[in-house]
Order: structure tokens, then sequence, then C-alpha cells
């Protein structure tokens, strides 16, 4: 903590982009002891940090502050920015020492805490996968990491290898924060990896594991010239970029409620599964918030359009993976790269606490079976999510639907050239 000169206190918006502001050294103590004092505006922008215009606590409450604390990964050190500069990572309550519930880690804190009361304990890692890419004017392309063309070579080694200097690079920074990194795999896509992390007793601490590590990979990308792209689907004939979840559940006694002994598992995993799928529809737009984002959920792909649900079925939304039995688990495939891992796994964790509450059958019949196909139909979807309503802060619906409907609002307004050349000379 001595060597810091400059550090930057951040915390995780609705879009999952950090925002916060630069503090000198002096401000150490400060920071580790009554917090810094920040609007609670920040915590729900849009995706270019404007204001959403729905927000209550923007022109009703007058731009409050509230006090930003800790969440306890003390300051990281960013090797990207000058030598002493660190990220400190905060989140935001109210000064009367209420959690703010507009703040996407205090949202996944509200579903923790039911879990907490019910005697439960989730046990949970995250998949994240994500492209290399270089700017090539308006445009960008897989990042070249030599005179070879850069190839589509799923879990091929020496195209790690060819990537090798920047993972060795992210690995030292992912144990320099103490995120707990498993593995790393060349993905479907040219320049695509995917890093696994190893599972945490703590939805908290893997949502932190994801988070942090989409700031990281980005910075250090940008020291070899190149961008960490976790948009859903940045190349339209190239996979997309997921966010698995693996859960497994513990009780008081430590034992996974989800492992009998047998292949299928215990029947708290199906009603896991049963109350997934009934959430799944309202909390797509969770899973999938952005434009970009439904261009990856399409038919005869890995990403799922389906509310459906196997063993050992990569196609499936959710997957019940083979392995021993005392690690018996499932993974949620929905999500993409692009979703806050905040809300994306408090919506899992509510589906989940929903069907074990009311033991529903993985199989029973759905309203709605399929995801929703587009942007505007997640957002009406999502607004009314009575699954997700039991369990979250009633502002963080307010703020998250709005904030939404007012990007839609953005694209909606904007005319590409594509629009204006197909449809020009129509005469």
């Amino acid at each position: 903590m001595n060597d810091i000169t400059e550090f930057y206190a951040a915390l995780a918006d609705l879009n999952g982009i950090y925002r916060g502001k630069r503090l000198e050294e002096g401000a150490v103590q400060k920071a580790l002891g009554s917090g810094i004092r920040m609007p609670l505006t920040i915590a729900g922008m849009d995706v270019w940090g404007a204001d959403i215009d729905g927000n209550p606590k923007v022109f009703e409450d007058g731009d409050a502050d509230g006090v930003a604390e800790p969440i306890g990964t003390g300051f990281l050190p960013t090797p990207w920015n000058a030598p002493g500069s660190a990220l400190f990572p905060v989140w935001l309550r109210q000064d009367d020492g209420r959690p703010y519930g507009g703040d996407p880690r205090r949202v996944l804190g509200a579903i923790v805490a039911a879990f907490r009361e019910a005697g439960l304990t989730p046990v949970m890692a995250t998949e994240l996968e994500f492209y290399l890419v270089e700017r090539k004017g308006e445009s960008i392309v897989p990042a070249a990491t030599g005179p070879g063309k850069v190839r589509a070579a799923t879990m091929a080694i020496t195209e790690l290898e060819a990537y090798g200097p920047y993972i060795r690079e992210v690995s030292a920074a992912c144990r320099s924060w103490g995120l707990p990194l498993d593995t790393v795999i060349a993905e479907n896509g040219p320049g695509q990896l995917e890093v696994n992390f190893k599972h945490a007793p703590d939805p908290l601490a893997a949502a932190d594991h994801a988070q942090l590590f989409k700031h990281l990979a980005a910075g250090i990308a940008r020291t070899h010239g190149w961008e960490a792209c976790f948009m859903a689907k940045p190349f339209s004939e190239e996979a997309g970029n997921g966010l698995h979840v693996h859960v497994s559940l513990l009780d008081e006694d430590g034992r996974n409620i989800f492992d009998d002994g047998s292949a299928r598992g215990a029947p708290a995993l199906g009603h896991a599964v049963g109350g997934l799928r009934q959430a799944m529809h309202q909390s797509a737009l969770i899973f999938a918030p952005h434009f970009n984002s439904y261009r990856r959920l399409r038919p005869a792909s890995y990403a799922p359009v389906n509310t459906d649900w196997g063993h050992e079925d990569r196609m499936a939304a959710i997957r019940i993976p083979g392995g021993p039995a005392a690690a018996r688990r499932l993974e949620h495939r929905v999500a993409g790269a692009d979703a806050n891992p905040y809300l994306v796994i408090a919506a899992i964790l509510c589906g989940i606490l929903h069907g074990l509450t009311h033991k529903i059958d993985p199989d029973a019949p759905l309203a709605d079976p399929r995801l929703p196909e587009d942007w505007g139909a997640a957002i009406a979807a999502f607004e009314a999510a009575p699954i997700l309503r039991s369990y979250l802060p009633e502002l963080f619906f307010t703020m998250f639907a709005e904030c939404k409907a007012q990007e839609r609002g953005v694209f909606a307004a904007h005319v590409s050239p594509f629009e204006i050349d197909s449809y020009l000379r129509m005469t």
C-alpha cells in the first residue's frame, strides 16, 4: 500500500462499466475507513454515460451522494497504467447505512442474503469468452500475433502459444489480484479465448472474478496494441462470446444438495432447473442486455434460443455436466459475455430459489418456452418479471428497464450505412 501514488475508486454500473474517480495517495486511509462519497446516479447510467431519464435519483432526489465502500479486494495494481496506480473496487450504500438498491453488486447481495437465510451456500464459477481484436478503420479484425493468419482453431495449443505473451501477463495479473484463474483455451473463433475460474463458495466473489477479469484483460490487451472484445457477437459469421455460470448448492452441513449419488442428480437439482426455466424468459434482458446481444441468440448455434435443459448437452440453455456425483452441478449457458456478471448471477439465483421453494418440475410446461427474439420483447418481459421482483430491490427494476429502453431508443434513431445502401435507390 505504501507504493500507491494514485488509485481509481470504481464501481460496476448497470452495464458492468467501471465508474468512479481518481484519488491521490493521501486519500488511501479515508477510502479504507469511512469510504468515499460518490453520486448514487453513477450506478445507473446508459452505455454512453448519460443519465437515465426515468431514474428517480437524478431529479427527484437532486442527484444525491452516497458512500462508496470497499468490496474487500483492497488495492489492485494496474500494470498497464503508470507505476504506483491501482484499482480500488467499491459498492454503494446510502447515508443511513442501507444498501443502495441500484448498485448491481448490492442487487446480487439481496438474493445472496435470501440463500443465507435458507441455510444454503451457492458454490459458483464462471466461464468467459472474448476476442482479442485490432481496429481497422471503423471495423475490427482478430488480433494478429505474427506473419501467419489467425485461425479459428478450437482448443488448438498452437493458437494458445501464439498468444502466449499476453496470456502469461494476464495469468500473472490474475494471481496479483487474487482471481482464481483455472484454465485458458482457444475457442471457436479466430483470436477468441475462453477463461475458466475455480469454484467459490460465495456468489459475490464469483461475480467479482468475472467483472474484474474483464477490466484486467482489456487493460493488458491495450499494452499489445489490441482490445479485449466482450461483445456478444462481434463478427457475424464467427462464434459469439458467452458467460457461462456453474452452480452447486451446499446445505448447512456442507453437503451438495444436488447430489444423491446418481448420474441424474437429486430432486433438488431438478427443482432448481424447473425454477430457472420458469424465470428465464423474464430474465432474458439481464442475460442479453444490449442491441448486439440478440445477434448471438440464434438457432443452430451453441447459444440457446429455448429454455431447454439436458445432461451433457451444450446446445441446451441449462446443461447438467457429467463427472463425479459429489460435484453434481448445473451450467447456465444463456448469458453473453457483454452482460453484467453481478446481475447474471443474481437472476440465476432467483430462478434456483424459486424452483427449490415451490418444488418445480423441470419438465413442467412453460408459458414462454422460447427466449425473447429481440431487445424490445426482452424489455417488456423484464418489466413484469414476477419471479425476480420477489427477491430483488424495486429500484433496480425501474433503473434497468428505463436504461435499456433509453439505449434502444438511441439505436432505433440511428440510420446505418447499410440501410442507406439498401434503400437509397429503390426507384
